[in-house]
């Protein structure tokens, strides 16, 4: 039993790496946002078309991402992934072009699009499924650690050291996770496991049909919409200027409060974990709680006459962190609504839904930001930034409808599929 469980930790920990380095190649811009604008020379809306480049080809993966995986493995997308992101911070830490840096972001989106699902393909395969909601939810807490790393040192090493070392840094970090996949990473515990086959096109199109279908799938991806896009956009772009010139921290202050909000993360993706292996069928009183939260924290930040007080914004980075956390209650949706051999096909959906709004949200921001900065202003004036953070209500409200409405409907299917169960005599 012991020789049993040591390769699955092994391989487990090794894919986790993975994510949280793909985790910090994301979140590397997020932090060098000020210092992005000045290399490149762009205002707010431009800045916002690197992290739209990026997340927007995360979002358009996820099915196609979801159909090779199911197809291929975990281990080959691992690797892809890796290598599409080492070769995207390498572009990255080079480029005075913005069309080059545009096209650096694009490709540390591909790699970072392959990465979380194959890892949670691996904990399909390789532990029991009562483990699997702790699993999944701590897959994404430890991959925060990478936001982390793309926080405080990447920000003392960017100012240290300057922007071309700083991302051949991270483009170093990327290519040694690389080598670990290489070397330890299988997709099952079982040789000639029905994932290496190539399914033909048909069968292809029948598994994603069946698993839209299934209103749990769903039920997770609006779930992930309504829950992930607010912490999501904080720690990827706008969290940081934000900070710095709506509120007046210092760049150190700003990236340590941003660390703090991965920490909390890390603390609270336990507690939900436990939630909703405790309370499946309440799962979405959880995602309902977050989201409530989130927006009455913001509501008094964006309300607050003058800069907010530092403990206010505390406590918005401190509810900010358990967004994460609530947007993976849609993967444990699409795990529970369907069967593994689909399971990559299901959360390449699910995976869709947040970073969709993400992209909504990143893009508003910058539009808002310079409409509502004074001609001639060096830096967007804290109204700005209320006006453009007050966009997130029309986000929640739709999402909110949506998960009601899948949620009810997840429930008449189970109900159905329940009484078509016939009783022993």
């Amino acid at each position: 039993m012991n020789v049993a469980r040591r390769p699955a930790a092994l391989i487990y920990a090794v894919a986790v790496t993975a994510y949280v380095a793909a985790v910090f190649h994301r979140s590397s811009l997020g932090v060098t946002g000020v210092d992005a604008a000045d290399r490149f020379h762009v205002n707010a809306a431009a800045l916002a078309t690197f992290s739209v480049a990026q997340l927007a080809v995360y979002a358009a993966m996820q099915v196609p991402v979801g159909v090779l995986l199911d197809r291929y493995g975990s281990r080959r997308l691992l690797l892809a992934g890796a290598a599409l992101m080492v070769a995207g911070q390498l572009v990255f830490a080079v480029a005075t072009d913005v069309r080059l840096a545009v096209a650096a972001r694009v490709l540390v989106g591909l790699g970072d699009a392959m990465t979380f699902i194959s890892v949670l393909r691996i904990v399909a395969f390789w532990f029991p499924g009562r483990r699997n909601p702790l699993l999944v939810q701590l897959t994404g807490t430890i991959g925060q650690l990478g936001a982390v790393l793309g926080a405080v040192p990447l920000v003392a090493l960017l100012h240290h050291a300057g922007w071309t070392p700083a991302f051949l840094t991270a483009a170093a970090l990327g290519a040694t996770v690389l080598l670990l996949v290489l070397v330890a990473v299988r997709d099952t515990p079982h040789a000639g496991h029905p994932g290496a086959l190539a399914p033909d096109l048909a069968t292809v199109r029948r598994q994603l049909a069946d698993a839209w279908a299934q209103p749990g799938t769903r039920l997770g991806l609006w779930t992930h919409f309504v829950t992930q896009f607010s912490g999501a956009v904080f720690a990827l772009l706008w969290g940081y200027p934000f900070l710095v010139q709506g509120q007046g921290f210092s760049p150190t202050a700003a990236a340590g409060l941003l660390t703090l909000m991965t920490l909390v993360t890390l603390a609270c993706g336990p507690v939900v974990a436990h939630l909703c292996a405790r309370h499946p069928f309440h799962r979405s009183v959880i995602v309902f709680t977050i989201t409530a939260a989130t927006a009455a924290v913001w509501a008094l930040v964006l309300a607050w006459p003058g800069r907010a007080p530092h403990g206010l914004l505390v406590a918005l980075v401190v509810v900010l962190a358990v967004n994460g956390p609530g947007s993976v209650i849609g993967f444990d949706y699409a795990r529970t609504s369907n069967p593994v051999h689909r399971i990559g096909s299901a959360t390449g959906i699910v995976n869709v839904g947040g970073f969709v709004a993400s992209i909504v949200l990143i893009l508003a921001v910058g539009v808002v930001l310079d409409l509502a900065t004074p001609a001639g202003a060096d830096t967007p004036p804290l109204s700005a930034f209320r006006w453009a953070f007050a966009v997130q209500y029309l986000l929640w409200a739709f999402g909110a409808v949506q998960v009601l409405r899948y949620r009810n409907a997840a429930r008449r299917r189970l109900a159905a599929e329940r009484a078509a169960v016939p009783v022993p005599a």
